[in-house]
């Protein structure tokens, strides 16, 4: 009799470990933030830092979504304003707002989000994936995690950033 427990509720879900193994603690590891009124959720061990907004550069022909280039500790790099990558109002700026640093497919970008929450730790079985509400945007998201009293839309950045998108948005290499 085995006394594994491993239920499968999602196997193409990304934080799952892969072929049976056990996930380390069972936990995720976020970072909590909010974008338009929603919560959302990065894996800690995407982001590597926390800033507060600072004046960027515009960068010409540059996407929309991304607001422009900040030095970072002699370091230049793009900053995508979430609300507009995600098609929401702007809003002006202000001191809740925040630039979350992370690495994606070896590029460092911001995103510029309302505010950071807390760092969360969340038990694996407690996310479920992504409901099918046809195309709206649910490509970027890779599930969502059930919380005491709210729920929590975990971001897959690489999906956020793929493709095209990431090539233009990262900065050209010296």
């Amino acid at each position: 009799m085995s006394t594994k427990t491993d239920t499968n509720q999602n196997p193409s879900r990304r934080v799952s470990p892969p072929d049976g193994g056990q996930p380390v603690g069972g936990l995720l590891q976020l970072v909590g933030f909010h974008v338009g009124g929603e919560e959302f959720g990065l894996d800690i061990l995407r982001v590597q830092e926390i800033i507060r907004l600072q004046p960027l550069t515009r960068v010409p022909n540059s996407p929309d979504s991304v607001d422009g280039v900040m030095n970072l500790r002699g370091k230049i790099i793009p900053v995508i304003a979430l609300r507009k990558r995600f098609g929401l109002e702007t809003i002006p700026p202000d001191k809740q707002n925040r630039i979350v640093v992370v690495e994606i497919q070896g590029a460092v970008l911001g995103f510029i989000v309302d505010s950071v929450s807390e760092v969360l730790r969340i038990p694996l079985e407690t996310v479920e994936p992504p409901p099918h509400l046809g195309k709206v945007r649910r490509e970027y998201v890779s599930g969502v995690g059930k919380l005491e009293d709210r729920l929590l839309i975990l971001l897959d950045v690489d999906r956020l950033m793929s493709g095209d998108d990431l090539i233009s948005a990262a900065p050209a290499e010296a």
